[in-house]
């Protein structure tokens, strides 16, 4: 059956279950709440998605989300650009901003190795890191990867592509909890975690 013959709620209600964190009934009560909500509250919800889709792109320098050529945060003359905080995802930049600590700059992976995904060093943003780490301006790279195997294993596997060019290497130390992800952190954990970090020696 094609998408314009089908039950518009039923549609609905599968394409918000395939949001994140989103089961059926979650999708179920959304979707009838908005074909409840004033006319308002729908047509500001697809205006706002129409606008994410047009205006909202990646940073061209760290891969952060952004609306413009730079992010908000490689734009800020204020920023220490000797030092670059190395994350899994854009919601990790929102809670280590969060933390009201780090000044530096960033560089967004977006994910991590993960041979059971079949997600390799080649889906990350490696190559762009390597780059602006050859460069010569940047001092201290920090690996701000989740503390979960995978995010374990990538940071080892960034520390090895970056020791030859003789940068400060260090990762985030006590405060975050094994298994933990950034995004669930809270500021002052944060804080601990950036304040505590430890040189990252290679093996």
């Amino acid at each position: 059956m094609s998408d314009a013959r089908r039950d518009p709620i039923e549609r609905l209600i599968e394409a918000l279950m395939r949001l994140p964190g989103i089961g059926p009934k979650t999708a179920a009560r959304l979707a009838y709440y908005l074909l409840r909500a004033p006319e308002d509250v729908t047509s500001e919800l697809v205006a706002a998605l129409q606008e994410l889709r047009v205006r909202v792109r990646y940073c061209r320098r760290c891969f952060n989300v952004s609306d413009g050529d730079l992010c908000a945060i490689c734009a800020d003359p204020e920023r220490d650009p000797h030092t670059i905080c190395v994350v899994e995802e854009p919601l990790d930049v929102v809670a280590l901003e969060r933390s009201g600590v780090y000044r530096g700059l960033y560089h967004v992976l977006h994910g991590v190795i993960n041979p059971l995904e079949n997600v390799g060093p080649e889906d990350l943003r490696l190559q762009e890191l390597v780059e602006r780490v050859r460069q010569g301006e940047v001092q201290e790279v920090i690996l701000a990867t989740n503390p979960t195997m995978e995010g374990e294993a990538t940071a080892m596997y960034i520390a090895r592509l970056l020791q030859p060019h003789g940068v400060r290497l260090t990762r985030l130390a006590h405060g975050l909890p094994v298994g933990g992800d950034l995004e669930y952190a809270d500021q002052h954990t944060l804080a601990r975690a950036l304040e505590g970090r430890r040189p990252l020696h290679v093996r």
